[in-house]
């Protein structure tokens, strides 16, 4: 396929997988990320699978920890952690064209916006990635849940053009909407993480889903408070979720069937982060939703309690805790 040169910024999971999916369809892809992730690339190839059963091998021919190749991007898929955000805006701005198109798929709201103020001459969007990647060693990443992504809409008709079968991408004019809905499904990256369990493991226990009902009845009262309005992806509104989490086991497994698939092993992207004794991006989560309700004198003791537990593991402190030790944090 001949087509625009696309350079994923960050290839971390998300960007290993999203840039993998693009260069299997043929697209001019190339990775920039740090060498420990690249090198298994390198030896091993880039190999992807997920919960459908998709099976892909791809190897790259762009590999490389030098940001001069963000000069041959016509798009850049932003994929770092939002620490780095505001390190890869001045890689950015120091090396692309002024004529790429610039596409931030991280978690957060602040991260587009960074980018945006740093190139302000630059065609800036913001996306939304709703599923979740597993890494299983070098080169090889799992997608384990379900969803399409998400970007801005704007000129060139980015989504159509890179949408594919094993990667659907939409564009929406509602984009933070989106965007607060997807940061609402992520207040439960902390709670996995702190749990040291699979996702689907802890989903099937009540204690665990009746903490995150607590948690996101918090963030839904203090939005409500702020006035942002919120856009769900899920076949239900997001003001249904926490109900949703508090139906006994076997009605709750009904209902969620028909609206995410999980893959049994699947664990958040924050879970990664604690196991590898990285920062983790609860300041983005948890943090943005507690200075909105601090603004609004909003009391959220559960999110306060989850930020605590997650900044103490962050600093060697014990794990996993169980939702009682979480509540007490």
């Amino acid at each position: 396929m001949v087509g625009p040169r696309i350079v994923i910024a960050g290839s971390g999971s998300i960007g290993c997988f999203v840039g993998g999916c693009l260069a299997d369809a043929g697209h001019d892809v190339a990775f920039l990320g740090r060498a420990t992730v690249l090198d298994g690339i390198r030896d091993q190839g880039l190999r992807l699978t997920d919960f459908t059963g998709l099976a892909v091998a791809v190897h790259p021919a762009t590999l490389s920890d030098d940001p001069a190749i963000l000069g041959e991007a016509d798009l850049i898929l932003v994929t770092v952690k939002s620490g780095a955000t505001s390190e890869m805006a001045e890689l950015i701005a120091t090396h692309a064209q002024g004529s790429a198109t610039i596409v931030s798929l991280q978690n957060g709201m602040e991260n587009a916006a960074m980018l945006k103020d740093r190139l302000p001459d630059s065609d800036v969007r913001a996306g939304m990635v709703p599923f979740n990647v597993v890494p299983k060693g070098p080169g090889a990443y799992h997608r384990a849940t379900s969803g399409e992504i998400a970007i801005a809409a704007g000129p060139g008709e980015w989504a159509a053009l890179l949408s594919t079968a094993a990667l659907p991408i939409t564009e929406t004019d509602r984009i933070e909407a989106v965007q607060w809905a997807k940061l609402l499904l992520n207040l439960t990256n902390a709670i996995n993480a702190l749990s040291g369990l699979p996702l689907p493991e802890m989903l099937r226990a009540r204690p665990w889903r009746l903490l995150m009902a607590d948690q996101m009845a918090e963030a839904l009262r203090v939005l409500k408070a702020a006035g942002i309005p919120v856009q769900s992806s899920a076949p239900v509104p997001m003001s249904w979720v926490p109900r949703i989490l508090r139906l006994p086991t076997p009605l709750y497994t009904r209902v969620a069937a028909g609206m995410l698939t999980i893959d049994p092993e699947a664990r958040t992207s924050m879970a990664y982060d604690l196991m590898a004794g990285r920062l983790t991006e609860v300041d983005q989560l948890q943090g943005r939703i507690l200075e909105l309700a601090r603004n609004r004198r909003i009391a959220t003791p559960v999110i306060a309690a989850v930020h605590r537990a997650v900044k103490s593991a962050e600093a060697g402190g014990t794990t996993p805790l169980n939702p009682a030790q979480i509540r007490a944090a």
